[in-house]
């Protein structure tokens, strides 16, 4: 039986699977039959006749719904999902995931090009099934946003012609010469005054790599030519005479540039100085066009460089930005005060103007909608409005994505990658880069308008729309239910990422686009950072305080979740933490320690845990060896009231017993070694937390480990808390969660 139900995990797991609906059922139903084995085992339960009804399944609740991935599945399996997470950008996400799309489920598009095909019931006898039409919307709507878009501002992002001057200057350009070609980015080197004071008037750049393409055959690279106190860059083709040189750029190691034109070796503090003086610039370095079949890398002109600084942006997102992430929290700024001094001039008119058509594509989608036979009876989205006007706010909302994924990739932070354009958050930080990438978002190469469109379209249309959902904002310690979920969370990992910090950069555009729609959402400047449940030193004065409100926090989080879940059902927690700290006695996580002392402490009894394969290995090799290839499953039970209580002897003896065929089991199962030290941890905690208490051996004097005590040289090891000898005292309870 436990095979079976495996195989049939081996199946769902497969992403071709996605939308199979007769995979699906065969879950469903599954689930169905397990929900009526716990009604007839648990029809002696205190509140059997509200808890176990046969004929409805429970809903399943993760109050850290985050990018909504667990609530998403959940529905997908025909549970009632519903979703919690205190940062906006995080519930917006999950209500365009599993709020929004089975509203609209089975409607046609209201496009006027459908509508010449067949209407509202249908387009030439076509069904639509799930959200493909809410999906064909978007996409029409879309494209509307980005044709309007090119009228307005086309003239920042001309195409470059390839005149006899440039095909007498590089013959391999001939075979295009008198034709426009469409230009998908402009390659920027980031400037800063010469050092050098006979040079102190020119600004010279910072570049990390001459190197514009390595692929065999098509190599390419910039060759700066210096006169002077002047300099250009020419564009070659083949492979430099020094490689490793051009590689370098100007950089002359990991803490300097050189200056171009006198060789000064430039620190990155004298650098950071010049830019939070206003004296950082930019210079064109290369641009990238579209031929056939091939990028064609070109010098750069006055006239085009002339064409991205005549932009004149109306709009600049002021919010601060937290400007020590551009060098890894080194103290350094680098000129960025503000979200807004992320991006270039053209970026801030592209984004605005797209910003701007958000609200004007919801107007005209719900004229067209009303055309289309939809009430329009004036009922708005944010109160489950279904008619014209909640229909055309939905179909804004994924646009206003669509703009945060322009952002993602229009910043002064994305950067060349080969044959594509790296976006801003290709990690989860805002880090400084030398040289960017300026994508074109009228083209049809990487990080244009059209792409982000299409990105939404195809999840619209694997979307499963088996279930309804709901998706709030609300702090987890502070989640009421009038009825116990199903639940299943992926909490956040200590301080691993700041994601509130990093959300501000997205919300300040969704803010700009969707204010009207969602009042409640956007009433902040900001995204939400003091309530959030990360340890970070910034927000409470120091490390020892973040500790004390993570733990805090997370506590109560976790002794909300432990009420509120389903008695006949366990919890599982997702886990991925992998900061270490080594002492003379072996390695400790703080994350672990804090985050196992809060789930125990709220009343929870560990009862199992699996490492669990959640990283795709694109993101591994990208990331680096040390990252974690899975997550730490938890499987949590309410501790019952009548647990038992266990001496230090008793404890470390089934310490002894449990432990090592445990561990054994976990060696053996192909587990990455950055992951075994955390998954150690859980089998020595399934044996710690299964006792009400613990309490001291009267002749050995002993105590349960005491993070107070800690402070004055604890020990710690990677297989749970330890204990330490001393003096023998009065005995006194101990609870399992205490600290």
């Amino acid at each position: 039986e436990r095979e079976r139900l495996f195989a049939l995990l081996r199946e769902l797991v497969q992403w071709k699977n996605t939308t199979n609906e007769r995979l699906l059922e065969r879950a469903r139903a599954e689930i169905r039959r397990s929900w009526e084995r716990a009604c007839r085992d648990h029809e002696d339960h205190p509140e059997a006749a509200r808890l176990f009804d046969p004929e409805k399944l429970p809903a399943f609740n993760d109050p850290f719904a985050g990018g909504g991935a667990i609530p998403l599945e959940a529905q997908r399996l025909g549970l009632e999902a519903h979703a919690s997470d205190l940062n906006p950008v995080a519930v917006l996400i999950n209500k365009a995931m599993i709020e929004i799309p089975p509203r609209f489920a089975g409607q046609a598009p209201v496009n006027p090009a459908v509508r010449e095909k067949g209407g509202l019931g249908g387009s030439g006898g076509r069904v639509w099934k799930g959200a493909s039409g809410l999906a064909e919307d978007v996409r029409f709507y879309g494209k509307w946003m980005r044709d309007q878009a090119e009228r307005r501002i086309g003239h920042l992002y001309p195409n470059v012609e390839i005149t006899e001057a440039m095909v007498r200057e590089r013959p391999d350009l001939k075979r295009y010469a008198g034709r426009e070609l469409t230009v998908i980015a402009w390659l920027w080197a980031r400037t800063v005054p010469s050092p050098h004071p006979a040079f102190s008037h020119v600004q010279v750049p910072l570049i990390s790599n001459f190197m514009l393409s390595t692929k065999k055959g098509k190599e390419a690279y910039v060759e700066p030519v210096v006169k002077g106190d002047t300099y250009r860059f020419d564009i070659r083709n083949g492979t430099p005479p020094h490689l490793k040189v051009a590689r370098k750029g100007t950089k002359l190691s990991r803490g300097s540039f050189r200056c171009l034109v006198s060789g000064t070796p430039m620190k990155y503090a004298s650098i950071d100085n010049e830019a939070n003086a206003g004296r950082m610039g930019a210079r064109l370095m290369a641009v990238v066009a579209a031929g056939v079949r091939e990028r064609i890398y070109l010098s750069p002109t006055e006239e085009m460089e002339h064409v991205a600084r005549s932009a004149e942006p109306t709009w600049k997102p002021g919010l601060p930005s937290r400007g020590t992430w551009a060098s890894n929290a080194q103290g350094r700024r680098y000129g960025f005060r503000t979200f807004g001094d992320y991006f270039t001039p053209r970026q801030l008119v592209a984004l605005t103007t797209f910003s701007d058509l958000v609200g004007e594509a919801v107007e005209r989608i719900r004229e067209d909608a009303a055309a289309a036979g939809l009430p329009d009876d004036g009922a708005p989205l944010r109160e489950s409005g279904r008619g014209a006007a909640a229909y055309a706010e939905a179909v804004g909302l994924y646009a206003a994505f669509a703009v945060d994924y322009a952002a993602n990739y229009w910043s002064s932070i994305a950067t060349p990658g080969p044959g594509f354009i790296r976006a801003t958050f290709a990690r989860q930080a805002l880090p400084m880069t030398w040289d960017f990438a300026e994508a074109a978002p009228f083209s049809e190469s990487s990080g244009n308008w059209q792409s982000g469109i299409e990105w939404i379209t195809k999840t619209l249309d694997k979307l499963p729309l088996s279930g309804t959902g709901l998706a709030r904002q609300v702090e987890a310690t502070a989640i009421a239910s009038s009825c116990p979920k199903v639940s299943s969370t992926d909490p956040p990992y200590y301080d691993n990422v700041g994601y509130a910090d990093l959300s501000d950069f997205f919300y300040v555009w969704l803010r700009r686009s969707l204010k009207s729609v969602f009042p409640d959402l956007f009433a902040r400047m900001a995204v939400p950072k003091e309530e959030e449940l990360v340890a970070t030193p910034y927000r409470h004065g120091g490390r020892a305080e973040a500790e004390a409100f993570f733990l805090k926090g997370m506590t109560q989080a976790m002794g909300r979740l432990a009420e509120q879940t389903h008695p006949a059902f366990p919890t599982t927690i997702y886990y991925a933490f992998k900061q270490a700290r080594s002492t003379r006695t072996g390695t400790a996580s703080t994350g672990w320690e804090l985050f196992m002392g809060a789930v125990i402490r709220s009343g929870f009894q560990i009862t199992g845990t699996m490492p669990m394969r959640t990283e795709r290995r694109g993101r591994m090799i990208g990331i680096g060896t040390n990252a974690l290839a899975s997550s730490i499953v938890l499987v949590c039970r309410r501790r019952k009231p009548d647990a038992p209580l266990a001496s230090r002897r008793e404890f470390v003896a089934a310490l002894r017993t449990e432990l090592p065929p445990a561990l054994r089991l976990l060696q053996s199962g192909n587990i990455a070694p950055v992951d075994l030290a955390q998954a150690a941890i859980g089998p020595g905690m399934r044996v710690y937390s299964r006792y009400k208490s613990l309490f001291p051996a009267l002749a050995g004097g002993c105590v349960p480990w005491s993070r107070d005590a800690g402070r004055r040289g604890r020990q710690e090891t990677d297989q749970g808390p330890t204990v330490r000898r001393r003096p023998a005292r009065t005995p006194a309870l101990h609870g399992a969660g205490a600290p």
